[in-house]
């Protein structure tokens, strides 16, 4: 009988104890993630020859980009080589501080920025030597380019390298953004990046 009287206070005791206890909120439950394609339905489709191979998205993307003064660039092609939530990244150092920053834009305010330029002093850059890695459905480019004003310049105003990150998705290629910097007399592209010649 003590037993069992030991055992029912000792339950009750514990209940006692359960109850006094802080209820610990839940966290409420999180939506599912959108994707940046999925979340623009209405985003402007590419020609596949574009976006079909690695190959053909880089070379869409410097032939985009790439016209003598006067011409208005096809940005709605330029659009469709990306994912929508895409970015543009270039690298720059400030000339008194000597601090590199980032200078991260959307598509629309790279147009917005590259656009007059490109119309009023003419603009061609390509690409010398890509070095592609890839994995499942990510990839990335590590492009050195030169840029002239004309393309037959003898010599380009411009060099450096695209670092272009890429993703698969179906039979088709979507960049996901590109970081950038220029090469400098204090910073030579490295003989592994350039062509042989």
């Amino acid at each position: 009988m003590r037993l069992l009287a030991s055992f029912v206070l000792a339950t009750l005791l514990g209940s006692a104890a359960l109850a006094q206890r802080p209820s610990v909120p839940t966290a409420p439950a999180q939506p599912p993630l959108v994707g940046s394609l999925a979340g623009h339905p209405s985003w402007p489709e590419a020609k596949p020859g574009d976006v079909n191979s690695i190959d053909s998205i880089v070379a869409a993307l410097y032939d985009v980009i790439s016209g003598p003064k006067g011409q208005a660039r096809d940005w709605d092609r330029m659009r469709s080589l990306f994912l929508p939530d895409g970015r543009l990244i270039p690298s720059r150092t400030d000339r008194n501080t000597h601090r590199t920053d980032a200078v991260v834009l959307t598509l629309d305010g790279y147009i917005q920025r590259a656009s007059p330029r490109m119309s009023a002093e003419g603009f061609f850059e390509q690409s010398i030597r890509n070095q592609v890695e890839q994995f499942g459905n990510i990839a990335h480019v590590w492009s050195t380019y030169e840029s002239r004003h004309a393309k037959e310049d003898a010599k380009p105003f411009d060099r450096g390298i695209n670092s272009i990150q890429l993703m698969k998705s179906g039979n088709r290629y979507y960049i996901i953004e590109i970081v950038w910097d220029s090469e400098t007399p204090a910073s030579p592209i490295p003989k592994q990046y350039l062509p042989n010649r």
